[in-house]
């Protein structure tokens, strides 16, 4: 399994590094949104091939103030990123700008739309374009994430808090050894409590990032989930949209998928037993024949409805 080289789009001032997988370059655009301040290269390979094999075209990019894409300059002030989960008060940018963040992945990958899948907070990201450019969707999976519209204090009625003590005593380092620990430490406390930790995969996805810090950057972070959100509220969504939450997610409780789920009209709702803050190698499978499964479904009621071209509506 290869991957083109790394390129760059750009919106605005912001450039945002993103490859493609080599392998089913022919199937249906599929673009992944991974989480908060974490680069591409945290997408386990095998998730990714299986996408491939499920007959998508697979792309993944870094975000904003993550990877290889464009770091805004560092607060003066400093941060917190549960603090600012809190205050929602970013000035950095907005989240409509994250959102435009992937269309202009889009355009420069030469899609006019595309299936989208996000993690974490990937996920909320890709609710929101959902919401912002639905012309540009034509289905949506979000995997481990909040409620799009859950902002400030609201959101932490879906966080199991002493996860994020855990989270809050991981230090951040400087040189890349102590990076690497910090992220295998994450790694760790995302994991599947029902399945077996892969390290060594773990350890690659880590390694791959590592000198990009962002694990190690709260300033990022809480640019990122400190961005606030001015558009349209999540019931308002149409794309077709299917849910996915672990059962033992050590972070998000299920509450967060659910609500997901049950704002969004049609939105099919998948609780996976064991499955943590990750994807475990074992659900590889499994999550691409979901996402399959939904392409399918809505372009069957596209079909059906005689829009061809036009937005599917769940």
């Amino acid at each position: 399994m290869t991957w083109t080289e790394r390129r760059f789009a750009r919106n605005g001032p912001v450039e945002l590094a993103h490859d493609r997988l080599r392998e089913g370059g022919d199937g249906e655009p599929l673009l992944l949104v991974m989480g908060l301040a974490v680069s591409r290269y945290w997408w386990p390979q095998e998730l990714c091939a299986a996408f491939a094999d499920a007959g998508f075209a697979v792309a993944r990019y870094d975000q904003r103030d993550a990877g290889e894409s464009t770091r805004l300059p560092k607060s003066a002030s400093g941060s917190n990123p549960f603090a600012a989960l809190a205050a929602r008060r970013s000035a950095a940018y907005t989240a409509e700008d994250m959102a435009d963040d992937a269309v202009a992945v889009m355009d420069a990958l030469g899609w006019e739309s595309a299936h989208l899948f996000g993690h974490s907070l990937g996920g909320v990201v890709a609710q929101r374009v959902a919401l912002r450019h639905p012309g540009r969707v034509r289905t949506l999976t979000s995997s481990a994430a909040l409620p799009s519209d859950a902002g400030g204090l609201g959101a932490f009625r879906h966080l199991r808090l002493p996860t994020l003590a855990r989270f809050a005593r991981i230090k951040p380092a400087q040189d890349r050894e102590g990076r690497i620990a910090a992220g295998l430490a994450v790694a760790r406390l995302c994991a599947s409590p029902g399945y077996p930790f892969d390290e060594a995969d773990a350890l690659e996805r880590i390694t791959a990032d590592v000198d990009t810090a962002g694990i190690a950057d709260p300033d990022a972070q809480s640019r990122q989930i400190g961005a606030r959100w001015s558009g349209p509220a999540l019931a308002e969504l149409r794309v077709p949209a299917l849910v996915l939450h672990g059962t033992d997610d050590p972070l998000l409780k299920p509450s967060a998928g659910r609500a997901t789920a049950a704002a969004i009209p049609g939105a099919r709702l998948v609780l996976q037993p064991g499955v943590g803050h990750d994807i475990p190698r074992e659900r590889h499978a499994a999550v691409a024949a979901e996402v399959r499964e939904l392409a399918d479904r809505a372009t069957s009621a596209s079909a059906r409805d005689g829009s061809a071209g036009q937005t599917p509506t769940a």
